[in-house]
């Protein structure tokens, strides 16, 4: 057996093994695409008009999100944007909820039940196919991994052998019978979104496994390490709180003034013996470019600071992964690319499977033998 006929049959098994997964993940990852625009055209609670004052303080939105739902667990409030509610983050049970408030004036605006949201679910069966997440999260990976080698060994079959081979390699001769143009569109498309499909599998397997995210943060460093930005500072449980301001609502005032943006907040109360993480983006609902801020669960003093511009190379380039993955990084028409190509990635499963389907019943070519004329 040849080479290119070794990688045919190693591209054909994988991919009639993972191809359902693949069309699962690729088509749930176009529909959560524009999930934040599509949002902002049919839910109304999703603005507010800016106003030129200061945001209510953490705890008067935790007191109000209290009164109105005492069983949801609260643990984050969230500033999204000048002109977007802020929403404190709690748990029920296993549901997650999202309670809306106009960042100006306090008012209640909209309670969400994750679970129940079209585009939350469509995001669990994106990473975990709607299974418990440790298991799901697993059969993704795995899936993605053959996704990549499926890309690689697609190019190698594809590669012409000739120069002269080429431009018909990069076209679909729409002209020809149905099975040649499928055997084309399979092709080449995968040839036209490859290197795109490449960066949104990888980025997809940080969600898995760590250790694609330690590959990020090492490759973007040159393989260099930076203990002291990855280190958790370590926290005086014997300190008592200096005055009556609420700590979050300190952590929050100190996080304006260091981390000053016209972006996103968020404050984070990890509980009594881990720091409260808050945080600013400079813009709202794009998750890079992060400025992290780390603060005493007591007193409410500043214990670590790394800003955006601090940080080293690999730890940008890790804290970019969801934009990549998303295309959200490059704005609409990031997202618009990532779009087609997951599209293209969904169709490619279904155009593999007809090729094979067709060379697995092709029939025999009827052999018209002439009679020797005496």
């Amino acid at each position: 057996m040849g080479f290119k006929k070794k990688i045919r049959f190693i591209h054909k098994w994988l991919g009639l093994t993972s191809g359902l997964i693949v069309f699962i993940v690729s088509i749930t990852g176009c529909i959560y695409c524009f999930h934040d625009e599509i949002k902002d055209m049919t839910r109304e609670w999703r603005t507010v008009e800016a106003e030129a004052k200061p945001y209510i303080a953490p705890s008067v939105l935790q007191k109000k999100a209290k009164e109105l739902y005492p069983d949801v667990i609260q643990s984050m409030v969230i500033y999204g944007g000048e002109a977007r509610p802020a929403f404190v983050y709690g748990v029920k049970g296993e549901d997650g909820y999202f309670i809306y408030f106009n960042p100006y004036s306090g008012k209640f605006m909209h309670a969400e039940n994750l679970e129940e949201d079209f585009f939350h679910i469509v995001e669990h069966i994106h990473l975990y196919l709607l299974l418990p997440p440790e298991i799901g999260k697993h059969i993704v990976g795995v899936a993605t991994i053959i996704f990549i080698f499926l890309l690689i060994t697609g190019i190698i079959q594809w590669w012409p052998k000739k120069k002269k081979q080429l431009k018909d390699r990069l076209q679909v001769k729409w002209s020809a019978k149905w099975r040649r143009v499928n055997y084309d569109w399979h092709n080449v498309s995968g040839f036209y979104i490859s290197i795109v499909a490449l960066v949104i599998a990888a980025t997809g397997l940080t969600f898995t496994y760590e250790w694609m995210g330690d590959a990020m943060y090492y490759g973007g460093n040159l393989g260099r390490n930076y203990p002291e930005e990855r280190a958790e500072p370590v926290i005086d449980t014997t300190l008592t709180q200096k005055d009556a301001q609420n700590v979050m609502d300190k952590a929050f005032a100190q996080t304006l003034k260091l981390a000053p943006t016209r972006g996103m907040y968020f404050v984070w109360d990890q509980g009594p013996k881990n720091a409260i993480i808050a945080g600013s983006y400079p813009n709202a609902l794009e998750y890079h470019h992060q400025s992290n801020l780390q603060f005493h669960p007591v007193t409410g003093e500043l214990v670590k600071e790394l800003m955006y511009d601090d940080k080293s190379a690999g730890m940008k380039l890790q804290e970019m992964n969801y934009g990549l993955h998303t295309g959200q990084y490059f704005g609409l028409t990031g997202k618009i690319i990532v779009f087609i190509a997951s599209l293209i990635a969904a169709a490619l499963p279904v155009t593999g499977i007809v090729i094979w389907w067709g060379r697995r019943n092709k029939k025999p070519k009827h052999v018209k033998i002439k009679k020797a004329v005496n």
